[in-house]
């Protein structure tokens, strides 16, 4: 079952592009062990869109990791439905672990991405912040939360412009075992001009 997840992961990464961490945390904060590497399929609604999109995480040094993502979404835009691409990545750099010093651990980092389709473009950066805690004394169940300040250039029906947004995450792991997790994560859109206030994602995650 890990390795037909693994290959179905990959293929999105390889055959779509990507989505970097603009549209979602996609993972708890712990940061991917050095020479470890994530895996994750994801599939996300809103109230215009569904996007099926793929996570590969690597680390080369420790409590720093890469996210490179990739999807194709269905977007209905102004009556009218689009495939469009998304292309990014991201990294993240740990501050705390939750231990005795802290109750949480919380990484820092940036993402960037675009996503584009016919008369519509946006592209976006900005820095990250997500923190978790173990829920359980098994480990099984993972709580997370989080937000970016996302600045934007989008061109869309050929009009371009600039917009400022805050998406706050939060969502929640549990882990049957060691090869698997499972994720559900909601993000709501604050001052957000261009995508739709919430935005729903439901994951699947492997270490390898």
């Amino acid at each position: 079952m890990k390795h037909v997840l693994l290959a179905l992961a990959l293929c999105a990464t390889v055959a779509m592009p990507a989505a970097a961490q603009i549209h979602g945390a996609f993972s708890e904060a712990t940061i991917v062990p050095v020479n470890g590497r994530l895996g994750g399929a994801y599939l996300q609604f809103d109230a215009s869109s569904a996007t099926l999109q793929g996570q590969l995480r690597l680390s080369f040094y420790p409590k720093l990791d890469f996210g490179f993502n990739g999807g194709l979404s269905r977007i209905d835009f102004g009556g009218n439905t689009r495939t469009s691409v998304r292309l990014g990545g991201d990294f993240r750099g740990q501050v705390a672990a939750q231990g005795e010093n802290s109750p949480l651990t919380i990484t820092l980092g940036g993402a960037i991405g675009v996503e584009s389709a016919d008369d519509f473009t946006i592209l976006s950066v900005g820095p990250q912040l997500v923190m978790s805690r173990t829920l359980d004394g098994a480990g099984r169940w993972v709580g997370y939360g989080g937000a970016a300040l996302l600045l934007s250039r989008y061109d869309i029906n050929s009009q371009s412009d600039t917009d400022t947004s805050f998406p706050v995450r939060a969502g929640v792991e549990f882990r049957p075992n060691v090869d698997m997790r499972i994720l559900l994560e909601g993000q709501l859109g604050v001052s957000d001009e261009i995508r739709d206030d919430m935005a729903f994602t439901l994951g699947v995650l492997f270490p390898f």
